[in-house]
């Protein structure tokens, strides 16, 4: 039985170098894969990101809109970005002050 399972193994091993040797062969003369999948879902990413902040900033501006009626609203604080966040009056500062 061992024979038998190390021949086997043994032709495995012969037909597999076989087939690697055809494609290596035939490998240089494959078409490129394509990059439009790729570039598909990072578009539909940004522009779904873009969609998300916007709608995000919108029920924020309603929101506060409820609670102080006829009142300018203060910019958003970002969510994502636990970093120093100074805002001046309502506008961001300029970076050249």
């Amino acid at each position: 039985m061992a024979s038998y399972l190390w021949r086997k193994y043994a032709e495995y091993l012969y037909t597999k170098w076989e087939r690697t040797i055809l494609w290596d062969m035939i490998d240089p003369y494959r078409r490129p894969k394509s990059f439009t999948p790729l570039v598909t879902i990072y578009i539909a990413a940004f522009y779904t990101g873009v969609i998300g902040s916007a709608i995000t900033e919108q029920l924020y501006k309603e929101k506060y809109w409820e609670d102080h009626p006829g009142e300018a609203v203060p910019l958003m604080k970002p969510k994502f970005y636990s970093g120093p966040w100074k805002v001046l009056r309502g506008e961001v500062p300029t970076t050249n002050q």
